[in-house]
């Protein structure tokens, strides 16, 4: 397999990541909205106001997750960035509510908190690619801690549903688990 080349998501990268979520969206129209929409708003969006949520978005900086190519063709993305900046995330009582030594307000304390890949190549690791080129990124960024709410099984290797990632990549990333409120759920962290 080619080397992934990453890259943040800016603006000019546009037509790529609507080339890789495809026409619906990835994950049924969610257009990587999940943890910045109001559970509310996104139930009563369509996917076209969820595409153009992300693209403002993009549009308006910085770069809310990062690219994944292969022999130029895009073929994962990952968000990432602040915990501010993805106020779903934060809420007081979810499995992936932040701890009071890594506050939401702390623009140092980043997460990692969806995945998509597209489909022929799931199963072939990018993943690790991906949070490995992430890690980088915070830490290029400023960024003390780097935190994660994956998951530890899904009925499929390949599941959609493992849109914010498998335990088994971020420990072998050299995440560990900070919290667990659900079985399956860890909080994940890694001190940069």
């Amino acid at each position: 397999m080619a080397k992934l080349e990453v890259f943040p998501l800016s603006a000019d990268r546009w037509a790529d990541f609507e080339g890789l979520f495809g026409r619906q969206g990835a994950c049924y129209g969610c257009w990587c909205t999940y943890f910045r929409l109001a559970p509310k708003l996104r139930k009563s969006n369509s996917a076209e106001d969820n595409k153009a949520f992300i693209r403002t978005r993009i549009e308006t900086g910085p770069p809310p997750g990062l690219l994944g190519y292969l022999g130029g063709e895009p073929v994962a993305w990952m968000q990432i960035g602040p915990r501010a900046d993805v106020p779903q995330l934060n809420n007081p009582g979810r499995v992936c509510a932040p701890l009071a030594d890594g506050p939401a307000e702390d623009a140092r304390v980043w997460a990692i908190s969806c995945f998509f890949t597209k489909s022929a190549w799931r199963g072939q690791g990018l993943s690790h690619a991906m949070v490995a080129a992430g890690i980088d990124h915070a830490r290029q960024n400023g960024a003390r801690l780097l935190e994660a709410c994956p998951m530890d099984h899904a009925k499929q290797a390949k599941s959609v549903g493992l849109f914010v990632g498998s335990t088994q990549v971020f420990e072998k990333a050299g995440f560990s688990e900070a919290a667990l409120r659900k079985p399956g759920r860890p909080l994940m962290r890694l001190e940069l």
